[in-house]
C-alpha cells in the first residue's frame, strides 16, 4: 500500500475544504488514492461538510473548563457561521465537551484537540457530525490555558463572546471572577507596566512626538511632556494600574493586594477576533440569481 504523504493530505484539503485529520483518514482508507478518497468522502456524506468549510466561521462562543480546585483552566474558542447557531444547544453542548476534553488532556493545540475523545469518538468526528446536522461550518479555532500552584485561576465569560482567565497567587474564585470581569470590559495589554514591549513604547513615543502641541517646543520641554504622557499611557494599558470597573476609587492592583493576592497572568479571547468576515450583498445575490433564471 502506498504511503500517505503530507503533500497528499494538503492537496485533498485544498480540493475538499475538509480538515487535516479527516483528509488523512480518508487517504489511508482509500490506499493513498486521492480521487478514490474524494469519491468515498462524497459517498459518506462528508461532501456537505466540505462545501460548508469554505464559508467564513466568524461567530461562535468562548467556553471555559476549570478544575475543581480552580488551579487550572482551559478556554476554547469554537466558531460557527451565524450567531443563531452559536446559541444552539447542540453547538453549546459540543463546545462544553471540547473544553472539558482539552482541560482533562491539558491541551491547547487545535490539531491535537481534534484527536481527543468525546462522545465515543474523537472531537473531529463529533465536529463533522455537528456540521452535517446543523449545516454550518464549525471550527475549533484556538485554546489557551492558565495554571498556578497554590493559587487560583479566575474566569468570566461575557455573553458567550468574550472570555477571560486570570491566574493569581492567593485570593479566591470570587476575586478571580471580579478581576476577570474587569479584563473583559477594559482589555488591558499587560499585568504590570514593565511588561509593555519596547517596540510598543517606541511607537507610542513616535506618535506623541508627532502631535501638534509638541511642535516648536524646546527639546527639554518635549522630553518632559513625553515622559508624562508615556507614564499616563503605561497606567492605561497595565491591569494593576487601571481603576477597577466596579469601584474606580481603587486600582485593580490595590484591590488584589488588599486581598493578599497578586495577579500573575491573564488571557482574553474575543469570538471572531482577527477573522476577516465575508460581506454578503443579499440584494446583489438575489439580482444575480434572477438574471440567471
Amino acid at each position: 500500500m502506498a504511503a500517505v504523504t503530507a503533500a497528499m493530505v494538503k492537496e485533498l484539503r485544498e480540493r475538499t475544504g475538509l480538515g487535516m485529520m479527516e483528509c488523512k483518514k480518508a487517504l489511508v482508507e482509500a490506499g493513498a488514492d486521492i480521487e478514490k478518497a474524494i469519491d468515498d468522502l462524497r459517498k459518506s456524506g462528508q461532501a456537505k461538510a466540505a462545501k460548508k468549510a469554505g464559508r467564513t466561521a466568524a461567530e461562535g462562543a468562548v467556553v471555559i473548563a476549570t478544575t475543581a480546585d480552580n488551579s487550572r483552566a482551559v478556554m476554547v474558542e469554537i466558531n460557527s457561521e451565524t450567531d443563531f447557531v452559536a446559541r444552539d444547544d447542540n453547538f453549546l453542548g459540543f463546545s462544553s465537551k471540547v473544553a472539558q476534553a482539552a482541560l482533562d488532556a491539558d491541551e491547547t493545540d487545535p490539531a491535537k484537540i481534534a484527536e481527543l475523545s468525546i462522545e465515543g469518538g474523537t472531537v473531529e468526528e463529533a465536529r463533522q457530525a455537528l456540521v452535517q446536522k446543523i449545516g454550518e461550518n464549525i471550527q475549533v479555532r484556538r485554546a489557551v490555558r492558565l495554571s498556578v500552584d497554590g493559587g487560583v485561576v479566575g474566569s468570566y465569560v461575557h455573553g458567550g463572546k468574550i472570555g477571560v482567565l486570570v491566574a493569581m497567587n492567593g485570593g479566591d474564585a470570587e476575586l478571580g471572577k471580579d478581576v476577570s470581569m474587569h479584563v473583559a470590559a477594559v482589555a488591558p495589554m499587560v499585568v504590570k507596566s514593565d511588561q509593555v514591549p519596547q517596540e510598543v513604547l517606541d511607537k507610542e513615543r513616535e506618535i506623541i512626538r508627532a502631535q501638534p502641541d509638541m511642535e516648536g517646543k524646546p527639546a527639554e520641554i518635549v522630553e518632559k511632556m513625553l515622559g508624562g504622557r508615556i507614564n499616563k499611557y503605561l497606567k492605561e494599558v497595565s491591569l494593576n494600574d487601571q481603576p477597577f470597573v466596579k469601584d474606580p476609587n481603587v486600582t485593580v492592583g490595590g484591590l488584589v493586594k488588599d486581598a493578599g493576592a497578586e495577579v500573575v497572568a491573564f488571557e482574553r479571547l474575543v469570538v471572531g477576533e482577527g477573522i476577516e468576515k465575508e460581506e454578503v450583498d443579499f440584494a446583489a445575490e438575489v439580482m444575480a440569481q434572477a438574471k440567471k433564471g
